[in-house]
């Protein structure tokens, strides 16, 4: 297992193909930093005696102790572990895991390639697994490489005027295949170690170019990062605190004629199991969000609780019926999870994965009150956590006493403890990654109709449609 040190070595020595604003840039660069550092934290938390349960696992390949970020789902305990360590970490920084994108890609890796394998009688499961065993020896990090740039949403890949808007195979050599196309959405790309790509859709036969699955080095040739402008963490000059040394980036991510050796080829053609991967990563994905989401809401929860009592209106009923809507949503997300835990099964490969039904509604209900969440605490703060002064007007000696006069509340509340919550608030409510994490919370994982669309595929509608025949005398086909 690596440390947060070793992390960071590793990027300093990675091939400059990380773009931003114009310019290439090193991945330590100053705004990557706090999601480095939050990706940090994921490698020294396996060292910690009070996180080691749930921070690493026993690799069913080699037996050896792993970052459990690398590790395949051996159980449901396993799931229930990840549950736990994802809603601990986000407790523990106030931020996106992000880490957990490649875990759920390689998971997803481990499912399919084995059905494709059983189906073709293919090595992609063989190959999946020396990959694995590296990616576990190395403690490696990746972000889900799958979400298509689409082009025309109106047509399907193979209609496109560009048929690069999905990435696709463009030649195939005795050694490997060359790709092309673009992928969206990338969370940490810009700092990770490879890019694990996936189909993002449901793929009919004419549509096998686009049909593949791979890996390779983000800093492989051909690859191009371009991470996106917003800048991550809050810059602290007078009064630190531990949520604003965290952050993350996004980008889009360009393959420019890519080579990929075949031992890196996890699907070519296999176009009946391109939702799988879609769907297997998706579930993942969401079964994460039923602990990360009840983590964020409970912060949103103590901050619009803490402005209450701050501003002396607690008892206020609109108040407690403001909060109790939000705490309402943060218990019926994380027990959708438990639910989805509990519904767990394995596939074929031996591979656990949560329950799709459970999984969708907990992700659906927790995207569709994102911005409830947002608009609850704005209006419990006020306005003053939007516009509240810089930092450094507080530290001002002509102007501080008076700002700490005048934001002063409660009598029993010191001035000093109004400024840091307000602070707090104004960065999740108004800061420079608001409209990231409000995008993110509704859009990660999939949108809510996707869950809409899971729920209605998964959910045994016909069953329930026979239930009520059977009640009203209306006879069952």
């Amino acid at each position: 297992m690596r440390t947060s040190e070793q992390y960071l070595k590793k990027l300093q020595k990675m091939n400059r193909n990380v773009y931003m604003d114009g310019q290439k840039v090193p991945r330590d660069h100053e705004q990557f930093m706090p999601g480095v550092k939050l990706m940090g934290t994921t490698f020294d938390l396996a060292y910690d005696p009070e996180w080691v349960d749930l921070s690493t696992a026993t690799s069913h390949i080699s037996g050896k102790k792993i970052n459990r970020f690398c590790h395949i789902h051996q159980s449901h305990d396993d799931l229930m572990k990840r549950r736990e360590l994802t809603k601990r970490f986000f407790y523990h920084t106030g931020s996106c895991i992000q880490r957990c994108g490649g875990a759920d890609t390689v998971n997803a890796l481990s499912v399919v390639t084995y059905d494709i394998d059983q189906k073709y009688g293919t090595e992609y499961y063989k190959r999946f697994l020396k990959y694995l065993e590296n990616f576990q020896e190395n403690d490696l990090v990746a972000p889900i490489t799958m979400t298509d740039v689409k082009g025309d949403r109106s047509k399907r890949p193979h209609e496109q005027a560009d048929p690069d808007v999905y990435v696709r195979v463009v030649e195939k050599k005795k050694d490997g295949i060359v790709v092309r196309g673009a992928k969206n959405c990338n969370s940490m790309a810009s700092y990770g170690d490879e890019l694990i790509v996936s189909p993002s859709r449901a793929l009919t036969k004419e549509e096998g170019d686009w049909a593949i699955a791979f890996a390779v080095p983000a800093d492989w040739d051909g690859v191009k990062i371009v991470a996106s402008g917003f800048p991550s963490g809050s810059k602290r000059k007078h009064m630190p605190a531990i949520y604003a040394e965290y952050g993350g980036t996004d980008a889009l991510t360009i393959f420019d004629n890519v080579f990929v050796p075949w031992d890196r080829v996890f699907m070519l053609g296999e176009v009946e199991f391109a939702p799988l991967y879609g769907n297997a990563t998706a579930i993942y994905h969401r079964f994460n969000y039923t602990a990360c989401k009840p983590a964020w809401t409970d912060l949103f929860i103590g901050a619009t609780a803490l402005a209450a009592e701050y501003n002396n209106i607690e008892r206020h009923e609109h108040v407690r019926e403001k909060i109790g809507h939000m705490i309402a949503v943060a218990v019926l997300v994380d027990s959708a999870g438990q639910a989805a835990g509990l519904q767990s099964w394995k596939s074929g490969s031996g591979t656990w994965l949560p329950g799709a039904v459970a999984t969708h509604a907990g992700r659906w209900l927790a995207g569709s009150n994102m911005y409830k969440e947002f608009e609850t605490l704005t209006d419990i703060s006020g306005g003053l956590g939007v516009t509240l002064p810089h930092e450094g007007d507080f530290f001002n000696p002509e102007t501080g006493p008076l700002l700490l006069k005048y934001i002063k509340r409660r009598a029993d509340v010191p001035a000093e403890n109004v400024h840091k919550l307000w602070r707090y608030i104004q960065d999740v409510v108004a800061g420079r990654s608001t409209g990231f994490a409000q995008g993110g919370g509704l859009h990660g994982g999939g949108s809510p109709i996707m869950e809409i669309i899971g729920l209605i595929r998964d959910y045994d509608v016909d069953g329930k449609k026979k239930i009520v025949k059977r009640l009203a005398g209306i006879p069952i086909d």
